[in-house]
């Protein structure tokens, strides 16, 4: 199938894949049944890869929610974001911010949900979506003249990939979608980043963290799919424990210019790695 380059991402996300395309993209091997990816985020290399089998997920229901919202009702998500950017201003931003502290937000149907967290992650605080202990949205406005709120060709391209194929969005844990996969299926991997020093840590965009002991948890399900010969590319941070933890892999050095961070000393180009098995 034909790629359609207005098929991008739609929301920015901490992490994103967008600048590594170019050293990600020729690792993936195109003798695939099923391309599968766990931790999808804003989805730059889905969107960039547009396979016609996938399985995508991610543990944050509001995130997967926009995703199922694009393929059901893009035309009323359309509506939606045209309301949000036409009253889009400070106090309306800390309004539709705090809709999820009121007992009612669970009644908000699924578009009504998806519009507000594309509102809100074109409008706060550098593209941050982050979340208090409670789960709820807790970013900053970002005060941008121009903000691209609505971005209905974008929407309109990725239902067209969503509806023309054969794409099952999850939310759920990681786990539950390696789980009875094809051997000729391909899995990548971006989860979230073991920290390279105690203040880098960032796992504000779910209610739980992801530290070490779910770095190992993560390593021995992939131990799991090299035992039944499925082929996976994983994206990490370039640290002692990453390299340690995965020293049977074929590990390669890659460098990413981070731009979404709480701290603005943390953003620039940092070392990150690309652990792969099978290609």
């Amino acid at each position: 199938m034909q790629k359609n380059m207005l098929v991008t991402p739609i929301v920015k996300w901490v992490g994103g894949k967008r600048q590594l395309l170019s050293e990600i993209m020729p690792l993936i091997p195109s003798n695939f049944t099923t391309y599968v990816e766990p931790f999808l985020g804003g989805g730059a290399v889905l969107f960039k890869l547009q396979p016609d089998s996938a399985i995508i997920s991610d543990s944050n229901e509001e995130l997967i929610n926009v995703y199922k919202a694009v393929k059901d009702d893009p035309e009323g998500l359309i509506l939606l974001l045209e309301e949000h950017e036409k009253n889009n201003s400070e106090p309306y931003f800390y309004n539709i911010r705090g809709l999820d502290r009121n007992s009612d937000y669970s009644s908000f149907s699924s578009i009504q949900r998806a519009a507000r967290i594309i509102y809100l992650n074109k409008t706060c605080y550098n593209g941050l979506y982050r979340v208090n202990s409670a789960g709820q949205f807790n970013s900053p406005y970002g005060r941008y003249k121009n903000p691209n709120i609505v971005n209905a060709l974008g929407i309109r391209a990725m239902s067209k990939y969503f509806n023309s194929n054969s794409v099952a969005i999850r939310a759920c844990d990681y786990k539950e979608s390696l789980r009875n996969l094809d051997e000729d299926a391909f899995v990548y991997l971006d989860p979230p980043y073991m920290p390279i020093s105690s203040s880098a840590s960032f796992t504000g965009y779910t209610e739980g963290g992801f530290g070490y002991d779910r770095q190992v948890e993560l390593k021995n399900e992939c131990d799991k799919l090299r035992n039944s010969g499925i082929r996976f590319l994983l994206s990490n941070s370039d640290c002692e424990v990453i390299r340690n933890l995965y020293k049977d892999y074929t590990i390669s050095t890659v460098h990413a210019k981070r731009s979404v961070n709480s701290n603005a000393s943390k953003r620039g180009e940092v070392n990150e790695v690309l652990i792969s098995y099978g290609i």
